[in-house]
């Protein structure tokens, strides 16, 4: 009987630490395709808005923007390249 209630325990526990484990993975999952969103994003303001002379430099600080803000983000860098 005591065999089955200690691994009923180790099994929550093993749920638990899953749980714990897995939640900091989703949060790096769901920002490396938000950055991956953002980079297309800067590519096509640049594709498009260059005609027209809006461009948005392509680094990592601007994936990560767009990427975190999204469309507002895109829009924010392009506000910021008016102004330098």
């Amino acid at each position: 009987m005591t065999e089955y209630v200690v691994l009923i325990f180790a099994a929550i526990a093993v749920l638990v630490v899953a749980k714990l484990l897995a939640w900091p993975v989703k949060k790096i999952m769901k920002l490396a395709i938000n950055v991956v969103i953002g980079i297309v994003m800067i590519i096509l303001v640049n594709n498009f808005g260059a005609s027209i002379g809006i461009t948005i430099p392509f680094n990592v600080v601007t994936a990560l923007i767009a990427g975190i803000l999204g469309i507002p983000g895109v829009i924010l860098l392009i506000i910021i390249g008016f102004f330098i």
